[in-house]
């Protein structure tokens, strides 16, 4: 033990006391709280307290027992500063009675339920009281591991994330955290549990989720979430999504490796139905967005995480991390159709799959095959998702500043799927209208000469210092992003990785700051617009 630090004064415990069962308190909680003279615990009005009854057998007749009773729990309050107002007030008013026997000499263990910086009380009084006394904290063993052990369950594994919440967050945000982890824990249930358990079925998690109630307690209560009687349920009770590393229908999943840019035949692949799963599984088409994590949106991860099968072109696939128990079935870039199909198989004999596309799905990507494919009577009883992420034009464009801040057109310079007159035409038609323009796909290794007749179309309707975003590798480790004049835009620094954003007449290029950071926008206001009517 530290000395203290300053003579005369006491010592400051913050005793973590595990999850209920007075067998799993550590050696050093026992030692500290014997050791103690003063025994500090929080309660509610009842005056009944959880910490107490925890560590009774350990409490000595000489110890001078500090009850620190809360005004409110939830109920509400008439104190002029509110809710927060009469616990600030009570937190200052409980610390000063600590000190005064911490001035005296004494020793005070503050008894904690689980761990004490950990969701507890005691915290309260560390921060107000920890910088000017001596201070030891005992961790203790949390709810969250005492509750994955009562379960008999692994709580997360490998490379898997575990997410822990409050359960009084507003349902929308549990929905879409719970949707974007791999494992979880909802605490804090009770007058919450209504909203808790609607957020695990809006994320789709409800069949995954399990229930324990004062794990450890001899009123311990185990089960699957689904079944708990929101009636029922205290606040001393979690929720749980566990791994699902080697979850039921998880483990020996098939796997399909890339064959000469090719899909195998899905006739050829054996993807038996998850066990407990009956009817068709379900295709999800992701939109990842134009580079890595930071760029998926919480429903895509949680549909990613999810997936018994991931489909897709490597190089989008190579983004989303490897998990054990699923097949990663990658192709090259010219199979979209073949992509599709297999992807649908393999959700008819009852697989999640998730069909992995970058960008938006729906631009200029997946989707429109997947969704071409599903339209057959053979596919039409398969559940069919689409997922929107984060566009190659958005993610440019947030770079450059807000060039799409008006009416734009979205057009790609790929003749392989369309001819060239119909691209000219509607680059025509978007010039003249005065639109900023997204140009997608504007080169390849086999396309080399699109970007020059574009540039020599639009300058038939733009001015030659018409400011363009020059867009590469957004969000990955090559990022380059810059604004050029549409006259200087040299084809030969655009590939199938570079997107292009073109300004209308109305489009501003200023450059800003000491640095003299260029920065592009376009009013949401043409000249001749009236005053807006809201």
């Amino acid at each position: 033990m530290t000395a203290n630090k300053a003579a005369g004064t006491g010592r400051l415990y913050g005793v973590g006391l595990g999850p209920g069962d007075p067998d799993l308190m550590t050696v050093r909680a026992v030692q500290v709280i014997g050791e103690a003279d003063v025994i500090a615990y929080h309660s509610a009005r009842h005056g009944r307290s959880i910490a107490r009854s925890i560590a009774a057998a350990h409490l000595r007749p000489d110890h001078v027992e500090e009850a620190l009773v809360y005004p409110v729990t939830t109920e509400t309050t008439d104190h002029p500063g509110g809710y927060r107002g009469a616990l600030e007030e009570f937190y200052e008013k409980a610390a000063a009675r600590l000190a005064a026997h911490l001035d005296a000499g004494r020793t005070v263990a503050v008894l904690a339920e689980g761990d004490p910086m950990f969701y507890g009380s005691y915290m309260h009084m560390h921060k107000r009281l920890a910088d000017r006394y001596a201070t030891e904290v005992i961790p203790g063993v949390t709810s969250v591991s005492a509750a994955a052990a009562r379960l008999g369950t692994p709580l997360v594994e490998g490379e898997e994330i575990l997410t822990i919440l409050p359960g009084t967050l507003p349902e929308e945000e549990l929905t879409a955290r719970l949707a974007a982890t791999d494992t979880a824990v909802v605490m804090k249930l009770g007058r919450t549990f209504p909203a808790v358990r609607g957020a695990f079925e809006a994320s789709g998690r409800l069949a995954e989720a399990r229930y324990v109630e004062r794990a450890t307690m001899a009123q311990e209560r185990t089960g699957d979430l689904g079944d708990v009687d929101p009636a029922s349920v205290p606040y001393f009770a979690v929720a749980v999504l566990p791994s699902r590393v080697d979850a039921p229908g998880r483990s020996d999943r098939p796997s399909l490796v890339e064959t000469s840019g090719r899909v195998d035949a899905p006739d050829r692949v054996d993807a038996p139905r998850p066990s407990g799963q009956v009817g068709p599984g379900e295709v999800v088409v992701v939109g990842t967005g134009p580079a890595g994590p930071l760029w998926l949106t919480p429903e895509s991860r949680g549909a990613l995480a999810a997936a018994d099968d991931l489909v897709g072109y490597t190089t989008y696939l190579d983004r989303v991390p490897v998990r054990p128990g699923q097949a990663r079935h990658g192709s090259d870039n010219k199979v979209e159709s073949e992509r599709a199909a297999f992807a649908l198989d393999l959700a008819r004999r009852g697989r999640r799959v998730a069909v992995v596309s970058g960008g938006d799905p729906g631009v200029f990507a997946m989707a429109t095959a997947v969704l071409e494919a599903a339209s057959e009577d053979a596919y039409a009883d398969v559940p069919v998702r689409v997922l929107p992420g984060v566009t190659a034009a958005n993610a440019a464009a947030a770079r450059a500043g807000a060039p799409l801040g008006h009416d734009y057109a979205t057009i790609s310079l790929s003749d392989r799927l369309k001819p060239w007159d119909v691209i000219a035409g509607r680059l025509r038609a978007a010039a003249s209208a005065d639109l900023v323009l997204a140009l997608y796909n504007p080169g390849s290794r086999s396309r080399t000469w699109q970007v020059g007749k574009a540039r020599d179309l639009l300058l038939e309707h733009r001015s030659a210092d018409t400011p363009v975003v020059v867009g590469r590798d957004v969000g990955g480790p090559a990022e380059s992003v810059r604004t050029v004049r549409l006259a200087d835009l040299d084809p030969a620094e655009v590939d199938m990785r570079t997107i292009l954003i073109v300004g209308s007449s109305q489009t501003r290029w200023v450059r800003r700051g000491e640095d003299g950071r260029g920065i592009v926008w376009t009013p949401r206001r043409y000249p001749e617009a009236a005053e807006p009517s809201a």
